[in-house]
Order: C-alpha cells, then sequence, then structure tokens
C-alpha cells in the first residue's frame, strides 16, 4: 500500500474520485504540509508544479492506503506529463510527520509564475477538468499515459465545447432526462479526434420510445469560422490547404478553398479564435466581426459546432500568414472579388460548407456593409 501527498489539481477530491474511480468516502485521507517546497502556477496552463523553496510551505492533502490499482490509475493520469513519484516527510495537522511520496515535474518541464489558488482553479478549471479526466480515463488499460498525453490538448477543447454546450438554452419541447435513455456509452478511439459511441433511445413524436439503437460520432469540439471581407474593395480571402478527410474519402481533389477556421481552445472566445486564425493563417488583421451562424455542419456524424462570421478586413494590409508549422499547416490564400466569390458559389466549384453558408449570408448583408463602411 502507497502514501501520496496530493498538492495540486489532485486535492479535488471530485478529481480524486474520478481518477481513482471510488469515493471519498473510502479513502484515508487527511489535511498535510509539505515544508520547503511551493505550489505555484505553471505559465501559460492550467495547473500547478510543486518546487523546492525554502521559505515555503506546500499545503496539500496526504491519502494513505492506496492499493497497486489505485496507483496504476494515478500512474496512468499523471504518467504521461513527465511527473515522477519521489519520497518525502509531511507534517500532519496534528504535530506529527508521515513518509509520502510526491508526484515532482522533470527539473525544468515548467516555468512556474506566483502562488497556485487551489479554490480559483475549482471555479475556473474544475468543470473542464473533470470532464476531461473522463474522457482520459476511459482509456485507461487501452492506451498507454504517453499516447493519452499526446492527445491531452485535444481533450480539453471537447471538454470546454462539452461545457459551452450544457450551457446553452434547452429544448422547451423536450426533457432531457426522459426523453432519451443512454443504455451504454463507449469511448471508442481517441487521438486528434475521437470517436463516441452510444446505444440509446428518443422519444418519438407519438409519444413512444425508438427501439435501441447504435449511434456514433466524430468528436471534434468547437470551433470558429471567418469569411475576410474588404467592403471598401469589395473582395474576400479565400485560403487553400490540404485536407485529409475529403483525401480518405476518396475525393480527387482535396485542397479545399475555405474561409479561414480553427477550433477554439479552452478559455478562449469564438470571437477571439477567428480574430487569431485570420492573422495566423492568412495575415489578416480583422477589424470587427459580423456573426452569421453557429451550425453543426454534418449533425447525423459530427459532433462539431461550428460559429461562422464575415470579418470585416482592409486586404490591401497583409502581414503574414501561412498557417502554424508546427500543426502541420501548409496554406496559401487568394484574394477574389464578391463576384467572383459568387460565381463560384453559383458554379458550385466550393465544396466547404461553412464557405458557402458565409457567402450567402454575404449575399444578404452586403450592401449594409458597404454602406457603413463608405
Amino acid at each position: 500500500m502507497a502514501n501520496l501527498f496530493f498538492f495540486g489539481t489532485l486535492r479535488h477530491l471530485p478529481l480524486l474520485e474520478l481518477v481513482l474511480g471510488r469515493s471519498g468516502t473510502a479513502l484515508n485521507a487527511q489535511a498535510a504540509q509539505l515544508p520547503g517546497h511551493g505550489v505555484y502556477q505553471v505559465a501559460g496552463q492550467p495547473f500547478p508544479a510543486i518546487e523546492e523553496r525554502a521559505d515555503a510551505t506546500a499545503e496539500g492533502v496526504l491519502v494513505q492506503d492506496l492499493s497497486p490499482a489505485d496507483m496504476d490509475a494515478l500512474n496512468f493520469y499523471e504518467g504521461g506529463f513527465g511527473y515522477t513519484l519521489k519520497p518525502v516527510t509531511v507534517q500532519l495537522e496534528d504535530g506529527s510527520t508521515a513518509a509520502a511520496e510526491v508526484y515532482f515535474p522533470e527539473p525544468g518541464l515548467w516555468q512556474t509564475a506566483g502562488p497556485w489558488d487551489l479554490a480559483a482553479w475549482v471555479q475556473e478549471w474544475g468543470a473542464l477538468s473533470m470532464r476531461a479526466a473522463e474522457e482520459v480515463m476511459a482509456y485507461h488499460g487501452r492506451m498507454t499515459s504517453g499516447e493519452v498525453a499526446r492527445c491531452f490538448p485535444p481533450v480539453r477543447r471537447r471538454a470546454a465545447a462539452w461545457l459551452a454546450a450544457q450551457a446553452r438554452p434547452g429544448d422547451p419541447e423536450h426533457d432531457l432526462s426522459k426523453d432519451v435513455i443512454v443504455h451504454s456509452h463507449t469511448r471508442a478511439y481517441l487521438n486528434f479526434f475521437a470517436m463516441e459511441e452510444m446505444e440509446l433511445q428518443f422519444r418519438r413524436y407519438d409519444g413512444s420510445m425508438s427501439p435501441v439503437m447504435h449511434r456514433c460520432a466524430s468528436m471534434a469540439g468547437h470551433a470558429a469560422v471567418v469569411l475576410p471581407y474588404d467592403p471598401v474593395r469589395d473582395q474576400v480571402l479565400l485560403v487553400e490547404q490540404f485536407r485529409a478527410p475529403p483525401f480518405m474519402m476518396g475525393e480527387a481533389s482535396p485542397w479545399m478553398w475555405e474561409p479561414v477556421a480553427g477550433v477554439i481552445d479552452p478559455g478562449e472566445t469564438p470571437e477571439e479564435t477567428a480574430i487569431r486564425e485570420a492573422q495566423e493563417e492568412a495575415g489578416v488583421t480583422v477589424q470587427r466581426l459580423e456573426p452569421v451562424a453557429q451550425v453543426y455542419p454534418s449533425s447525423g456524424a459530427l459532433a462539431e459546432l461550428i460559429h461562422v462570421f464575415i470579418g470585416i478586413s482592409d486586404l490591401s494590409d497583409l502581414n503574414g500568414g501561412g498557417g502554424v508549422a508546427g500543426e502541420g499547416e501548409d496554406i496559401r490564400s487568394k484574394i477574389l472579388s464578391y463576384d467572383e466569390l459568387m460565381l463560384g458559389v453559383d458554379g458550385q466549384i466550393y465544396q466547404d460548407m461553412p464557405l458557402v453558408t458565409a457567402a450567402l449570408w454575404l449575399a444578404r448583408h452586403r450592401s449594409r456593409l458597404r454602406i457603413a463602411s463608405s
């Protein structure tokens, strides 16, 4: 049996319970301190790191009598992120000491900032971390911790997208607690995207429940799409890049002309994503955004909500672009007139649905946008 001192996110007992797969009432846990150490926010990340600091004391929780199965789960959850266990001696509230182990990061792995605040973390990141941990732990025993760690950024994005979807208004005509019955939920595949499967029933329009059906979805999260438009010059900017899914489907021309697009990172608004991606992919500085739609492009197969915008821009002033090489992006762009764009739409030469959606919206609102910029 093992004794561990938790200083960071696993001090949040609901998260620890989820990782271990058992209730906190069954845990032998108590408050403890680790003198000569401090817990500090990792710069640019929603979690802390522990460091040796002579003038600091790390607050935490000591959990004793962890089983080999507990340790296997914890090592899976923590192991892919450069953490290793080291022995320490912690102080308990009654003044006694106890031997324990702590997950320390590899030296130099993270750059830290100010002291970390557990309560502030729970408020801002607790729900997202719980949802992400659900997906991570579903692959315990099926993938290595390193394999899951490589997939963790999109796991977090999907968690943020799920929480955002939960916050959207419900359907007054349906009660999900009664009108959808989930018999099984399987996380079948994990990589940049994920695949999830369910056996479920839904209430039909005659009031009866449907037969149990097997359904699956590609889980992509939320994304922002922006079509840069210059109302003074009456021009738009499109980007082109190779797209693997059309190629996999047998498409003879898998280089697609599209608006600028990108996934929404946790803590980022769709508007911030649109503005950032316009600069990264096309060197465009967006002056303001016109909201077009919030849509599922293929609601029968793809779990991705897309926020579509028109980005009012000066297309005579481009600086940068081409995408982020570290993300495998190789992007070129072209500027064309509004009339050329609509000829392409009418000629059905564009195969990207968000582009066609944005173009048709622009056709309805172009006069207003041009008058406002004159």
